[in-house]
């Protein structure tokens, strides 16, 4: 199957073709055309400034991931690039004859048009070449300017190798896990995850020269990841692309460009070597007595170690890149702050933590599991799969007491105190407490405003962020909220359930350290590739008929052909 591009994870996937640059211009190999750029653009909203003088090439056969802290402009940066919006000054070159192609996120655009003319209008020009030519065809009158101007379509068409365009289309679809018998339908009678990924095959159709991918594996499932993961791996033109998930950066980057201080900065390797140099850098800055000799040989020595795992690991993409000179005196430490999130147990558990007997449980009339038995031992890490979402979460509801199960038994321990995140946290936040209130409902009576200030500066709100109502947060606030409300609570067992969705990158990359150091018992189910191949050491998949239970990591359990044919027999 994958089995490189799916084992390359936080260190052995890295390229070091790392050359930081100066003055915020990067620099490219000679041979290497630039194919789209931005030139001194900057743009404000009111008195926030997003970009400042921002000048970026991206050269031709690289893929750059775009990262930032959340409201740093990412997302704004790529509609820029995409012409959706102008720079206040500034502007973007384009190679001439070079077509750009955007994944859109308006999941309803074309809702009345099939799925296969949906792909194919990726590619805007042979879309308006095949309606011209049907439409003179067409003509009752069919005159000998008609003849002229279709033998013109008609060289047009070959060209862009029109004739393939279906069969092109339909392959897309089929690697997607669009069946067949779908293609003719419309958009409109699609599931949710069916049209992303209709539109994620649009967006690649017709092999565009520059391809601009906002969050591509939003409601992904952890197969079309791995086409997608693929695909551009063996993509021969430029991608830009933001995302959440640090595996898939991992996986498909040549490149970071990193959005802080109202710059750009561009430079070369994947999101884990831009993690770890930056967060070096910044133990560096921390310690200000050490000399700038012994702080350079730490980070030459740092540079070192990732040129080996890089040299003992087949390259991220198939394009070959020599490993440059870094300039170790550009190493920046990032601006961006990380939410201290620490789990801490106050009372230890007993052995005995968790058994689940002949557990079952159905949703409109659908089976979701059936005569589950379970027993989780202490210290397990048990990431929980499914490739119906609703299974997992269901399970979790019914250990919690939210739901009760259809037939079956669960008992925890005596000594054990549970800590839960759900999936969907509204109901926590219908209040028109401030965020002060709404914790201290949660605290212990003892607890007094200064220590549960103290939980809610971990999660970076200070000042007069406090003061804040509940019922106003973005999603991402209101999950720190509920992980203040988690850590207060000093639980031994986490039951945590999609923890990465709204969550940016630095609050990511927090909860998976602080689970991994977690002394206690976890069962949590998430898409993140990177979280659960970190966190998890026991896989158990549910199905309509059992369950896969295994001692293994995930990536080891994904790769398991085996397993992969025994759960086909019970998803059967």
């Amino acid at each position: 199957m994958r089995l490189d591009a799916v084992k390359r994870t936080m260190v052995c996937n890295v390229r070091l073709n790392f050359k930081l640059q100066q003055k915020n211009i990067p620099l490219h190999p000679q041979n290497k055309a630039v194919m789209i750029a931005a030139h001194n653009v900057s743009l404000a909203f009111g008195k926030q400034k997003l970009f400042d003088d921002v000048n970026i090439n991206f050269t031709e056969g690289n893929c750059y991931g775009v990262i930032g802290a959340n409201g740093a402009g990412k997302s704004t940066f790529l509609r820029i690039l995409s012409g959706d919006i102008e720079a206040n000054t500034g502007h973007i070159s384009i190679e001439p004859g070079k077509r750009i192609a955007v994944l859109r996120q308006n999941h309803f655009e074309f809702d009345e048009v099939p799925v296969l003319e949906t792909v194919i209008r990726g590619h805007k020009r042979l879309f308006e070449i095949m309606q011209e030519k049907d439409a003179i065809y067409a003509k009752p009158d069919f005159s000998d300017a008609d003849g002229i101007k279709a033998s013109e379509l008609e060289g047009e068409f070959a060209e862009m190798e029109g004739w393939n365009a279906e069969s092109d289309a339909a392959a897309l679809l089929s690697g997607l896990r669009i069946s067949e018998d779908k293609h003719y339908s419309l958009m409109k009678d699609l599931n949710g995850s069916e049209k992303v990924r209709v539109l994620l095959a649009q967006a690649i159709f017709g092999n565009p020269d520059i391809l601009i991918l906002d969050e591509p594996t939003n409601d992904l499932d952890i197969l079309s990841i791995g086409w997608l993961e693929d695909y551009l791996l063996d993509f021969k033109n430029t991608v830009i692309v933001v995302s959440h998930d640090r595996h898939f950066l991992d996986t498909v980057c040549t490149h970071i460009a990193d959005i802080d201080r109202s710059k750009l900065q561009l430079f070369s390797g994947n999101y884990s070597f831009w993690y770890e140099s930056s967060q070096l850098a910044l133990r560096q800055q921390a310690n200000a007595n050490k000399k700038a000799e012994v702080r350079k040989k730490e980070l030459q020595e740092f540079v070192m170690r990732f040129s080996a795992n890089a040299s003992k690991s087949k390259q991220a993409t198939s394009r070959k890149k020599l490993i440059e000179k870094i300039n170790i005196d550009q190493i920046q430490p990032s601006t961006r702050r990380y939410p201290g999130i620490i789990f801490q147990q106050n009372r230890e558990a007993g052995n005995d933590i968790l058994k689940i007997e002949g557990l079952s449980y159905s949703n409109e009339g659908k089976t979701l599991f059936h005569d589950l038995n379970l027993t989780i031992e202490k210290g397990d890490k048990v990431t929980f799969l499914s490739r119906n979402g609703m299974a997992v979460t269901a399970l979790f509801r019914i250990l919690v007491g939210e739901i009760k199960a259809d037939a079956g038994t669960f008992t925890f321990g005596q000594t054990i105190t549970h800590g839960y995140l759900p999936v969907n946290n509204e109901e926590y936040f219908n209040t028109n407490k401030d965020l002060l209130d709404w914790l201290h409902q949660y605290s212990p009576s003892d607890m007094d405003d200064t220590d549960v200030r103290g939980f809610l500066g971990k999660m970076l709100f200070s000042g007069d962020e406090i003061k804040k109502k509940a019922s106003v947060l973005s999603g991402g606030e209101k999950v720190r909220c509920m992980l203040s409300r988690i850590m207060i609570a000093g639980a031994n067992v986490l039951i945590i359930d999609e923890p990465t969705n709204h969550l940016d990158l630095e609050s990511i990359q927090a909860f998976n350290n602080s689970l991994m150091n977690f002394p206690g018992t976890v069962l949590f189910t998430s898409h993140d590739h990177t979280f659960t191949q970190t966190v998890a050491t026991r896989i158990v998949e549910l199905t309509p008929s059992g369950c896969v239970d295994k001692m293994m990591q995930y990536d080891d359990y994904i790769e398991t052909e085996k397993i992969q044919e025994q759960l086909e027999g019970m998803y059967a």
